[in-house]
């Protein structure tokens, strides 16, 4: 019997390695708020802590913060292990959110940060990580699955 819900297992891994290698290469590699342009002007690498939530949203309410991390994960993975045969836009929209609240849940319980660096100056928008966007990307497919039943 194969593993319900591979995509779901898949992607909540992959979004979360990539996530915890990506911080972990800028807390080596730079000293905190320093910037590295790539493109000046519009797309920097930032080191920057957050005690606040994605796109730096409740800052400084890192301990209830860390406990929701946690509450998502454990009913996330309750959905993928008892729940239902997800659809694929299911499957990878929950895996992506998880692979997330993971990754910024273990920051928040170790650190009592996130470590942000995604730093889009164009738009003069707040620092973030691979997490955040992964949670954003995962509730775009949710939003794409919900309507395909439609």
């Amino acid at each position: 019997m194969g593993l319900k819900n591979r995509l779901f297992w898949i992607a909540a891994v992959i979004a979360f390695a990539l996530d915890q290698l990506t911080k972990l290469s800028v807390v080596q590699s730079f000293d905190l708020h320093q910037t590295l342009p790539l493109l000046p002007g519009v797309f920097h690498l930032t080191y920057v802590t957050n005690t606040g939530a994605a796109f730096s949203l409740f800052s400084g309410k890192v301990e209830w913060l860390r406990w929701l991390s946690l509450v998502v994960s454990l009913l996330l993975l309750a959905i993928a292990l008892w729940g239902p045969l997800l659809s694929i836009w299911e499957q990878l929209g929950y895996g992506l959110i998880l692979g997330g609240a993971i990754g910024n849940g273990i920051d928040r319980f170790i650190l009592g940060y996130v470590v942000d660096f995604l730093d889009f100056r164009l738009f003069n928008f707040p620092v973030f990580n691979l997490a955040d966007s992964f949670i954003s990307i995962g509730i775009v497919c949710l939003l794409i699955g919900s309507q395909k039943k439609a």
